[in-house]
């Protein structure tokens, strides 16, 4: 077996134990958002009143480190799934002898790479694991769907892409991609917390719904939102002007609404329109956050629906 060989196939062994492991990470975040969420609305009942309706004593409410420590055994399994994946992706460089971003199953495989590593950033600044649950899932959707999907074989690149610029561009791309997949979970779960907050204001009572109450408190989820946002945008703004100028190189212009260019851009619009929202009076809060999920949305379908379903000059990068 050569070399390569060898090397692609440790390759798909690191990725198959980084989807195992990350499974794993899931299940005791799950378990982790559940007992939270349950203890936000455990109802004592009256010793008396138990004894009258159960000949059984009910059970104590668990211990509250309980549930924190499926949240730590959860972060350690994620560390752990982000190692085995960052191997996987070495390994395929090696085997490939070249940058591993040259197909769709590379991009997958590094977009959850860089997903991953964004989550444990934020996570030891900011008190986001409470929706760890949410990013795992991501990063399994990814990698699952390049195994199954995905895969492609190790081979060369085709000529245009065997450039400096691949290395600089779709690195650029995919560490913006991770960093607002952090943004974008961090949003979605603001808007479901602000909802909670402002039916409890109205009431006059406390946040109810289990797992809005469970969540931390809207301020908190908005300044990580606003945070990721801020600091993936000028890495996908550098990532449209260096794809600008590979065009240049390559095609002999430096924007011609190629879809994959196209969207690029709709995604840069988006992003900057909810920059702008987030710091205008009027804007701030619910209305702002819909342009981050646009922008999102814009993104996954530049990176999935535009490289799989519509030929442009970008479709050799597609599987």
């Amino acid at each position: 077996m050569s070399f390569s060989d060898t090397m692609a196939s440790l390759s798909n062994g690191f990725v198959y134990s980084a989807i195992a492991v990350y499974a794993l990470a899931l299940l005791a975040y799950s378990a982790e958002a559940a007992g939270r969420a349950a203890r936000r609305h455990v109802v004592l009942v009256p010793a008396a009143t138990a004894a009258v309706n159960s000949p059984t004593t009910p059970e104590p409410e668990p211990a509250p480190d309980g549930w924190r420590r499926l949240g730590a055994i959860g972060t350690s399994m994620t560390v752990l799934g982000f190692l085995l994946n960052l191997a996987g992706v070495a390994a395929r460089g090696l085997a490939a002898q070249r940058a591993p971003w040259g197909n769709m199953y590379e991009f997958a495989i590094v977009g959850a790479l860089a997903a991953g590593g964004a989550y444990l950033f934020f996570l030891s600044r900011r008190p986001v694991r409470d929706f760890g649950v949410w990013i795992v899932a991501i990063v399994l959707l990814a990698l699952g769907l390049a195994v199954t999907v995905l895969y492609t074989p190790v081979d060369a690149l085709v000529p245009v892409l065997n450039s400096y610029w691949l290395v600089i561009h779709v690195a650029a791309a995919i560490s913006a991609g991770g960093i607002f997949t952090v943004g974008a979970v961090a949003t979605a779960l603001f808007l479901v917390r602000t909802r909670a907050e402002t039916r409890a204001k109205e009431r006059g009572g406390d946040v109810d719904g289990r797992y809005a109450a469970s969540l931390p408190p809207s301020t908190t989820l908005g300044h990580v939102a606003h945070a990721a946002h801020m600091f993936a945008f000028p890495i996908w703004t550098f990532a449209v002007l260096a794809g600008a100028i590979w065009a240049e190189n390559s095609w002999g212009r430096y924007w011609g609404w190629d879809p994959k260019e196209t969207w690029a851009f709709i995604t840069w619009v988006l992003y900057a329109a909810y920059l702008h929202a987030a710091s205008t009076s009027g804007w701030r809060g619910v209305r702002a956050s819909w342009f981050a999920l646009a922008g999102y949305a814009a993104f996954m379908f530049n990176f999935v629906g535009v490289n799989l379903w519509i030929t442009g000059l970008h479709s050799y990068a597609g599987v």
